[in-house]
C-alpha cells in the first residue's frame, strides 16, 4: 500500500540534487511500464520537475526573441522576414521593438515558419 503521508516535495538543493543523482540511471535503462521502478521514475521527475519550476522558473520568451532565434537557428534574413511580413520597414520595427507583433503577422509567420502560433502571442494589444 502507497503511504502518502511519506511523501512530499524536495525541500531544498540537497535534495534536489540527490533527486537528480537517483533518477540518472533510469534514462541509461528505462524500468518497464508498471513496475515500482517505472513508479519511482515518474515520481522522481515530477518532483524534480516541480522543485525545478518552483526554483528556477524560466521567463517566456516575447515574439521578438523567437523571431530572432528562429531566424538564427534557420539562417534566415531580414529579407526573409521582409518575404513573410511583406514590409521592409514593418519587419525592422518589429525586430527593433518599435512595433508589436499583429495578428495578421503571426498567422503568416505561424504558417510560413511553422512557428506555434501560441509562442508569437505575448502580450499582443488588441
Amino acid at each position: 500500500m502507497l503511504n502518502l503521508k511519506a511523501l512530499r516535495t524536495l525541500q531544498g538543493e540537497d535534495e534536489y540534487n540527490a533527486a537528480l543523482e537517483e533518477v540518472r540511471p533510469y534514462f541509461e535503462n528505462e524500468p518497464d511500464e508498471g513496475s515500482d521502478e517505472a513508479a519511482h521514475f515518474d515520481a522522481l521527475v515530477l518532483l524534480i520537475e516541480q522543485y525545478e519550476a518552483k526554483r528556477y522558473p524560466i521567463p517566456a520568451a516575447s515574439p521578438v526573441e523567437v523571431i530572432k532565434s528562429v531566424m538564427v537557428a534557420n539562417n534566415y534574413t531580414r529579407a526573409d522576414l521582409v518575404a513573410v511580413i511583406g514590409s521592409k520597414a514593418r519587419a525592422a520595427d518589429l525586430l527593433n521593438g518599435k512595433r508589436e507583433i499583429n495578428l495578421d503577422q503571426i498567422r503568416k509567420l505561424s504558417k510560413e515558419w511553422n512557428i506555434p502560433a501560441g509562442s508569437l502571442i505575448g502580450d499582443v494589444a488588441a
